[in-house]
């Protein structure tokens, strides 16, 4: 498989190093990226870099996974308006540790197979490093012009960078000399923002080794509106269930529009080029059926979840958007039921009071979902209320403790799409 060829079919390569093609092309080639420790868990942002590795290692060659547990103490200024806070040790670790689980996920770190996947930590090359000795070593290599000339520098000069953050172009440069030197990688891959540390890197590689090193870049993944990509209004699209639930990390694929649904179907499925353009030739004769987003959608609740757990996406989305009933309802344990309504509108009241029955046209009122009790008598008349997927019939429609989901909960539904999940303590 020609990897570069693929990714510049799906329009991914941004920057390229004279000889790369050529070079994965020869023979297996171990090749690496770097991760930022910023958090416990990746997010969407990050699944670029991650397919790429996967990429990488289905066409046969070696994949490196570097966590910056040294890096990150100083922040990588490149793409940033100001100096990121600084995290101590330990949390670092732990974001390093918690990185590492993830990504196992994702490439095979077997070491029977000879392209086997491998975990590094920059802070363990770091951690007894004199500073007199690096800028003994390493600095003497790099001219302060040939740094200054960085846009990651250039673009923040107006603003102020200290001298910590100066500094990280050369640490990221040591890093690919220091894995060139000791485990025979000789590419990195990044986004188009790293450009700048990855040929410093190069440039460090042949000044202190004379060796040939490689290099190439993919475009910064933005929505069509320019905004950053793998964020949602709630904010980041994280990797980690517990952080965003497998059914609303399949609600962000299923809701891009369609211009972005076509890119990130090139850039992120693992279909073939030309299936994946079939597909979106085929989806624009119908835009309306939402084929493409829903093949994308489906294809990356597997990959970064399961199959169980798109299954259940499918089954929430029937639920809100679909023709469901109150047994499918019932079918949801109390954490299901928890992630399907995650961020519907919430109303409570009192569990002891459905003893006796609570008429429903007062709650709808009292509790705000209607802004009177006439304009909710008014919709309950016209059978635009339903209770657990159930539409109330009568004017005088009392909720009780035989409504209750899970012991606790009322789904409340005013039209067609318009929900809200009582809470009765």
């Amino acid at each position: 498989m020609n990897l570069i060829a693929d990714l510049q079919e799906r329009n991914l390569i941004q920057d390229i190093m004279p000889g790369t093609e050529e070079q994965l092309l020869k023979e297996m080639t171990s090749a690496y990226i770097g991760f930022d420790p910023t958090a416990d868990s990746l997010h969407v942002g990050n699944l670029v870099p991650i397919t790429l590795l996967m990429r990488l290692q289905r066409a046969g060659h070696k994949p490196y996974a570097l966590v910056g547990g040294a890096t990150g103490m100083i922040g990588d200024p490149s793409g940033k308006s100001a100096e990121r806070s600084l995290l101590d040790i330990e949390t670092i670790q732990a974001n390093c540790n918690g990185i590492r689980k993830q990504l196992e996920h994702f490439i095979d770190f077997s070491s029977d197979s000879a392209n086997g996947a491998v975990m590094v930590n920059n802070y363990d090359w770091f951690k007894d490093f004199s500073f007199l000795g690096f800028i003994r070593d390493v600095g003497k290599h790099i001219s302060v012009n040939y740094m200054m000339a960085k846009d990651s520098v250039k673009n923040r000069l107006e603003t102020g960078m200290s001298f910590t953050e100066f500094t990280y172009q050369l640490i990221q440069g040591y890093d690919f000399y220091h894995l060139f030197r000791n485990h025979n990688v000789c590419l990195q891959m990044g986004g188009a923002d790293q450009w700048g540390n990855i040929v410093t890197g190069t440039e460090l590689i042949r000044r202190k080794g004379g060796g040939d090193a490689f290099a190439f870049t993919c475009k910064l993944i933005t929505k069509s509106d320019g905004s950053k990509f793998g964020k949602s209004e709630s904010g980041n699209v994280w990797l980690d269930r517990n952080r965003t639930s497998p059914y609303l990390f399949y609600q962000f694929w299923l809701n891009l529009p369609d211009a972005d649904a076509a890119r990130m179907a090139l850039v992120f499925s693992f279909k073939p080029a030309a299936e994946i353009k079939a597909l979106i030739a085929e989806h624009e004769t119908a835009t309306h059926q939402r084929k493409l987003q829903k093949e994308l959608a489906a294809e990356m609740t597997i990959m970064v979840h399961s199959e169980a757990d798109l299954a259940f996406a499918l089954q929430a989305s029937d639920i809100l958007f679909g023709q469901s009933s109150i047994d499918t309802l019932r079918t949801l344990n109390e954490q299901q039921l928890l992630e399907v309504m995650e961020g519907v509108k919430q109303a409570t009241g009192s569990k002891a009071a459905l003893t006796e029955g609570i008429d429903l046209v007062s709650f709808l009122a009292d509790s705000g979902i209607f802004a009177s009790k006439g304009e909710a008598r008014k919709m309950l008349q016209a059978g635009g209320i339903s209770i657990n997927k159930e539409k109330a019939t009568t004017p005088d429609f009392k909720l009780t403790e035989a409504h209750l989901l899970n012991g606790k909960y009322i789904l409340i539904q005013k039209g067609k799409k318009d929900y809200t999940l009582g809470i009765f303590a």
